[in-house]
């Protein structure tokens, strides 16, 4: 089943730890966790802080323990299909966050959602739009869904940002249904 993850993480810069984690799976399930920081996870960035609104107290009084976490994700998520927004940046993060529970860092993996987005319209219309016309088609209809949506700020949170992960992948799912019922419909006319 398709994931999607998201992290909230203590700064931008090399040393950065995860603080949050969300995953929603596409039946729209959901887990959210605050992450208590390892003994060796010290970076913090106030500018950081102003943006995600966790200030590192609550980390350390309501954070889950990240060796509990990764063997939680590892148990629930593996052998799932894993996809963030931005998966180089989330990546660095999981690799923390499993090298601290003391599990493999590459134990799971993320995928682009974008690269989701365009494999789903893709199976979708691949029996219906002609080969040399199929990518374009894709693009297209990817982009106008998401467009069509209501814009919304990012939250900044993990969960409410996987969510919204998983709203634009339904509409772009949608309109690729859509546009082959109507191929279907036109061409049987």
């Amino acid at each position: 089943m398709l994931v999607f993850l998201d992290f909230e993480a203590s700064s931008l810069a090399r040393h950065s730890y995860p603080i949050e984690v969300a995953w929603v799976f596409e039946d729209g399930a959901s887990e959210t966790h605050l992450i208590r920081p390892a003994p060796d996870w010290d970076d913090w960035d106030s500018a950081a802080e102003a943006i995600h609104h966790i200030p590192r107290e609550s980390l350390l009084r309501d954070g889950m323990p990240p060796e509990a976490l990764g063997h939680r994700m590892i148990d629930l998520l593996s052998g799932h299909d894993l996809a963030a927004s931005a998966p180089s940046w989330d990546g660095k993060w999981l690799s923390a966050l499993l090298r601290a529970a003391g599990l493999p860092r590459h134990a799971l993996r993320l995928r682009d959602t974008e690269e989701v987005q365009r494999e789903t319209a893709r199976n979708i219309l691949l029996d219906h739009v002609a080969g040399e016309h199929l990518e374009e088609e894709v693009e297209r209809i990817r982009t106008a869904a998401i467009d069509a949506l209501p814009k919304s700020p990012t939250a900044h949170r993990a969960l409410a940002d996987a969510q919204g992960e998983r709203v634009r992948w339904l509409a772009v799912r949608h309109a690729a249904q859509q546009f082959r019922n109507f191929r279907r419909h036109y061409n049987d006319a």
